[in-house]
């Protein structure tokens, strides 16, 4: 027998460091988080207040983002790790990339040099938690179009609106909230703002109900004349360009992720079929069976190898939001293809918390949709391809 990474040669393309770091982050996956999260995702919960420490002591919260006691590791390396903790689940993947690609790299990016110092330390340590708020109920793939509003009032700013579907919004120390800024008579630009939790007018709901996602906090963020000092905008953030480039990197984290979960999926597939009989012999001896087995391994493997190839492009620095939105819809696609396949060769045991399938696969339904659908990063490469814009 051999695995998908033996078939391609996966191990190959990596340095001792990066196959260091991918294995470590395994272990301790398997270990710490595993056997816990099945009650977690039939709970609808997640420990992140617990389970971020143990994160930051393996330098997994911003890993790829330089001083403040950030790891400065490889994108590839990043990459690795996201691919390891999404094949125990999604949830925790999306924690660990709202923290250090979304809410970390908004203030390493865009923030001043006293805000870093603030922030950074903790949320690397996991002493403190972020979340970034650029989702709202009526705006999704169309940012540019939300409601909130930070509006000029002597020298603080004065936050009213709303954001929806937040990762750790509800556990949260700080948010990262993206709203147009309305300052006298100057045309409204996005800009990014700090609002501390506790915050008089500020409100996080955690929602409930879900059927994805389910080990993971989401909440809905109110705004409600939410009074901030001057210092809590991002002095370098101007624009709608800011918080999509903080998308592009947690975009680049999804491409390793949902690889992942559908490795997960694919392992513990082929373990059921070599074990379970029907008809007197292995399911995993039946042609229908094999075909479908490799047809899974090969679109697995690919995108492991487009995976690697582009994150040997970010860490070059040559990259681009094409390169990156082709990854994602790839990645996206194939793996909730692979889980729901898997599913098939599972039977009614596929329903089941006792194997990881379809918490795979109703995972794998929201991360098909966040940080952009997958009918966008169409349009994205469509775009790419015939110099048309097909959004308007």
């Amino acid at each position: 027998m051999v695995t998908v990474e033996e078939l391609f040669a996966i191990d190959s393309l990596l340095s001792g460091e990066e196959r260091e770091i991918r294995d470590t982050v395994a272990a301790f996956a398997a270990q710490r988080l595993r056997p816990h999260i099945a009650d977690w995702f039939e709970a609808g919960t997640f420990p992140a207040r617990e389970v971020a420490p143990e994160l930051g002591k393996l330098g997994l919260l911003g890993m790829h983002l330089e001083g403040y006691g950030c790891a400065g590791m490889s994108a590839t390396a990043y990459g690795l790790a996201c691919q390891e903790l999404e094949a125990v689940d999604s949830g925790v993947r999306s924690m660990v990339s709202v923290q250090g690609s979304l809410a970390m790299t908004a203030i390493h990016k865009f923030g001043s040099e006293e805000q870093k110092q603030r922030w950074l330390p903790e949320m690397a340590a996991g002493a403190a938690l972020g979340c970034f708020g650029l989702t709202e109920p009526d705006f999704g793939s169309n940012p540019g179009g939300m409601r909130t509003r930070a509006k000029r009032d002597g020298d603080d700013w004065v936050l009213n609106g709303s954001k929806m579907w937040i990762t750790n919004g509800s556990v949260a120390d700080v948010a990262v909230v993206w709203a147009y800024a309305e300052d006298g008579d100057a045309k409204p630009v996005v800009r990014g703002f700090l609002v501390p939790a506790g915050t008089p007018g500020f409100t996080a709901r955690e929602m409930h109900r879900k059927l994805s996602l389910r080990a993971s906090i989401t909440a809905e963020l109110d705004f409600d004349d939410v009074r901030l000092p001057a210092d809590a905008v991002l002095p370098a953030s101007r624009g709608l360009s800011s918080p999509l480039a903080c998308l592009s990197e947690a975009r680049f984290g999804i491409i390793f992720g949902a690889l992942g979960a559908a490795r997960d999926c694919l392992s513990a597939t082929i373990e059921y079929a070599r074990t379970r009989e029907v008809f007197d012999k292995p399911l995993a001896a039946y042609q229908l069976t094999q075909g479908k087995l490799a047809d899974m391994a090969l679109e697995l493997g690919k995108g492991q190898l487009l995976a690697v190839h582009l994150g040997r492009l970010k860490d070059r620095g040559e990259i681009s939001a094409e390169q990156i939105s082709a990854g994602k819809l790839n990645s996206t696609r194939e793996a909730i293809a692979i889980a729901r396949e898997c599913r098939t060769i599972l039977g009614a045991n596929g329903i089941t918390l006792d194997y990881p399938v379809l918490r795979h696969a109703n995972n794998l339904e929201s991360v098909l949709t966040y940080e952009g659908t997958a009918e966008v990063h169409q349009l994205v490469l469509g775009k790419a391809l015939t110099d048309a814009n097909a959004f308007r």
